[in-house]
């Protein structure tokens, strides 16, 4: 059962809310000096030349003050539930700094994806988070990076976990 803050609650059981749910992206691969730190909401200006928005946040011991999760515009395309497909999903970010896009461009092998859902009121609390993830594909097109996600694939989990021997489980040999 997921925990959320009571904050969060409210805002999700009211029919109107202030509140703003923002999702905190954190990109790593040995080849970056520093993850990629990213944010769908523009809570404060970050600097004005350039004109620069983002979310500071704790979220994966980032500094506030030095390691903003700097705006992007972005939307998700959601896994299928079918059998069939793979266990993936997308992210879509509009580019607004080429850098990005020629860094992610540059991984020859996976990076790690994370992820965390705050409230703009509380970005230090979090509400839901999904970590170690993997970039498999990132891709442009016209204006867009499509990155595709995807999980440690549930086959490939041990099963059954361990033999219930005498010496593992002397509990149940009474």
């Amino acid at each position: 059962m997921r925990r959320l803050s009571l904050n969060a609650r409210a805002a999700q059981d009211a029919v109107a809310s202030a509140e703003i749910e923002v999702i905190l992206f954190e990109i790593n691969h040995p080849s970056l000096d520093a993850p990629i730190r990213l944010s769908t909401d523009n809570t404060e200006r970050l600097s004005t030349e350039p004109l620069i928005y983002g979310t500071r946040s704790t979220w994966r011991d980032a500094d506030p003050a030095a390691e903003p999760f700097m705006w992007v515009v972005a939307s998700a395309i959601l896994p299928s539930d079918s059998q069939d497909d793979a266990g993936e999903a997308q992210i879509v970010l509009d580019v607004l700094d080429a850098q990005y896009a020629e860094l992610l461009l540059s991984f020859t092998d996976l990076a790690t994806f994370h992820m965390a859902v705050v409230l703009a009121s509380a970005p230090d609390v979090i509400e839901l988070e999904e970590l170690d993830l993997s970039l498999t594909v990132a891709e442009i097109a016209d204006t867009e990076i499509s990155l595709t996600l995807s999980r440690q694939d549930i086959e490939l989990e041990f099963y059954p976990a361990g033999r219930m021997t005498r010496t593992k489980f002397p509990g149940l040999h009474l």
